[in-house]
């Protein structure tokens, strides 16, 4: 086993594909993900469905970005920058190794979504903290909320500022023990 000098960067880990946040330009995130998708570069665009009542009284249902002003890209750490040439791209989110979302996060999102049980939810810093116990959600730690009789996970990704609620059984969760 080789150890690499002290600020050095494995040149390995530089080319394997990780997922990033990028920061885009408020109500562009679809047709960000459509250059994403021009430009061959593998992105994640979590959409949620709502329904809305105009002023007429008609009804609508509509695909709205889970997280606002934010799409994930997966991509090797030394080829973000491609994603910083997407017109309406501003930023991609943290510095260093620290800016990567775990693959079992974007996962655990899509499968949600999949599933229907995943909406926006307020950022939170404080509150009861548990953990999924089984199913595909298992291991990931939240918030519980309980919301009209049923129990609402809040999952929360500190790196971009949100967080979203997810229906789980109460069954399902196990309380986070702090060491203090």
């Amino acid at each position: 086993m080789s150890t690499l000098p002290r600020g050095s960067v494995d040149s390995h880990a530089a080319t394997v594909p990780e997922w990033y946040a990028v920061y885009v330009v408020s109500k562009h995130e679809k047709r960000i993900a459509e250059h994403f998708r021009s430009r061959q570069i593998e992105h994640f665009l979590p959409l949620y469905e709502v329904r809305r009542k105009w002023k007429d009284g008609s009804k609508v249902t509509l695909q709205l970005p889970l997280f606002p002003s934010y799409v994930f890209v997966q991509t090797a750490r030394s080829r973000r920058g491609s994603a910083l040439e997407v017109p309406g791209v501003l930023s991609v989110v943290g510095k260093r190794d620290a800016s990567r979302i775990p693959e079992t996060y974007i996962q655990s999102l899509r499968e949600g979504l999949r599933l229907g049980k995943v909406e926006p939810h307020p950022y939170l810093v404080a509150g009861e903290t548990v953990r999924v116990k089984t199913g595909v959600m298992a291991g990931m730690q939240g918030v519980l909320l309980r919301r009209k009789g049923s129990f609402r996970l809040v999952l929360t990704l500190d790196l971009i500022m949100k967080s979203v609620a997810v229906e789980v059984d109460i069954d399902d969760v196990e309380p986070v023990h702090s060491c203090n």
